[in-house]
């Protein structure tokens, strides 16, 4: 007998269902939000893949980076708490592309985030997200991992704070959350250390395997393929499974094929794991040309003033490329790149 619906998708029984397809129209921005994260959070393992509370201390050292990692009493921060960040991520980034101003202090609607990361918005999904909270914000990390230009050796939380507001009753409803990210996470998003994700990453079920993902993302990116040791991909996921359970769960990964825009291979004789590109990802867009308007040239001598040392000409340069990179179309240039040369001199000091 011929199906009547052949062309339908075919739905990975590995994969979570999509419980949300039609996004309310209220929060339709949010649905189309571009997924984003922070790449060095992608490149050393912040998070606890397990369900258990995790409490002791962790350290990891490589390639000369070094990360500690001190959970509170409730546990280290879990990669499905992560989601919460992703989310705070997604929506600073849209609106650095509108050129619209951003700040540490993010506020969100508790049913948006739900909807947008493909949970349930059930009574007990609100009661996970304020203890997903307390863990983001009880971690503390010590890293000399480089955000953007900078190098930064002292603690500091995932997030720096958080405000809940609820609903006066029986049912004590979660309204909306107020977060306050850390200068390290703010520092990476404004220096464009991020990468889209799909849309899926929150339909995997399980937490090695949003990890691994993760990893795939960040080394194989939009190249054919990237080949990575069953050992050093094991240091990398943080998983805290002994390396016979790992490789078991990598031969069932690859064997079940569900991992969004890669595909995975395991070679047992060389104890290699491959992730080739599917080529689902949108190619990244070439950058906007740069801004071509002329300064006024009485803005020059305050840009001396700003940047003492620095050839303005030099900074123009700079700037000009960084709002092309950026796609931003400043409406008043002037106080933009007096903005820019501040910024550049506070980072860099005098050349």
């Amino acid at each position: 007998m011929v199906s009547e619906t052949p062309n339908l998708p075919v739905v990975h029984e590995a994969l979570l269902p999509e419980r949300h397809p039609q996004h309310d129209l209220f929060i339709c921005d949010v649905a189309d939000a571009v997924l984003k994260d922070v790449m060095p959070q992608m490149e050393h393992p912040f998070y606890s893949l397990s369900k258990k509370p995790e409490t002791s201390v962790r350290r990891y050292e490589h390639n000369g980076q070094w990360l500690e990692i001190t959970p509170s009493v409730k546990g280290l921060a879990t990669i499905y708490d992560k989601d919460i960040l992703i989310y705070c991520i997604s929506q600073i980034m849209a609106k650095l592309k509108a050129g619209e101003k951003v700040s540490q202090r993010v506020r969100i609607s508790s049913r948006d985030l739900l909807i947008f990361t493909n949970r349930g918005t059930a009574g007990k999904d609100y009661k996970a997200l304020i203890e997903a909270l307390d863990r983001l914000e009880g971690t503390r990390i010590r890293t000399n991992i480089v955000t953007g230009d900078e190098e930064q050796v002292d603690g500091f939380g995932l997030i720096d704070a958080s405000s809940i507001r609820r609903k006066l009753g029986l049912d004590g409803r979660l309204l909306h959350c107020e977060i306050k990210l850390s200068d390290w996470v703010f520092n990476a998003i404004k220096s464009n250390d991020v990468l889209t994700l799909h849309r899926d990453y929150f339909r995997l079920r399980k937490p090695l395997e949003r990890r691994v993902y993760e990893l795939a993302r960040k080394h194989c990116g939009q190249q054919a393929a990237w080949k990575a040791s069953l050992e050093i991909l094991l240091k990398k996921s943080g998983s805290q499974s002994p390396e016979k359970l790992f490789r078991q769960m990598i031969k069932n990964l690859a064997a079940s094929d569900h991992l969004p825009d890669y595909r995975v291979e395991f070679d047992p004789q060389k104890d290699m794991v491959t992730f080739i590109n599917r080529g689902t990802m949108k190619a990244a867009e070439p950058a906007a040309e740069a801004w071509m308007g002329a300064l006024d040239p009485d803005i020059y001598g305050d840009a001396r003033n700003i940047a003492p040392g620095w050839d303005v000409h030099h900074l123009e340069r700079e700037w000009r490329m960084w709002l092309g990179d950026n796609e931003i179309a400043p409406k008043n240039p002037e106080r933009h790149f007096i903005k820019f040369c501040e910024t550049w001199f506070a980072k860099r000091g005098q050349p």
